[in-house]
């Protein structure tokens, strides 16, 4: 007792749009295009810790290094941008807690 598949059949119903037409609209109705890195499209060539304007804006509200979901950085660009964070919080040019932000006054906008 074998079962036959249903054939399947390509109908164009008046108002539907094309077979090629539908799988574009599908693959846009699950996501988004990808984001694409921002140090990778628009950030310097090398990641400096002397660019502190840059640098800020990963750095959260908290004053912690944003994760890179929330930044959109590639993982070779999180790990520089770490790494230069860490090393101008050493030299004094970017705050290590919320405390040094509010004495000094400094924000973290965006």
């Amino acid at each position: 007792m074998e079962r036959e598949a249903p054939e399947e059949t390509t109908q164009v119903i008046e108002g539907e749009a094309a077979p090629a037409e539908v799988s574009r609209a599908k693959a846009r109705r699950y996501g988004k295009r990808r984001r694409v890195c921002p140090v990778c499209a628009e950030g310097p060539s090398v990641l400096d810790y002397k660019n502190i304007e840059f640098l800020r804006r990963f750095i959260s509200e908290r004053g912690r290094i944003e994760q890179r979901r929330k930044a959109g950085t590639c993982a070779k660009h999180q790990r520089a941008l770490a790494q230069a964070i860490k090393r101008a919080r050493h030299l004094a040019l970017l705050p290590f807690t919320v405390e040094h932000m509010r004495r000094t006054g400094v924000s973290t906008s965006r």
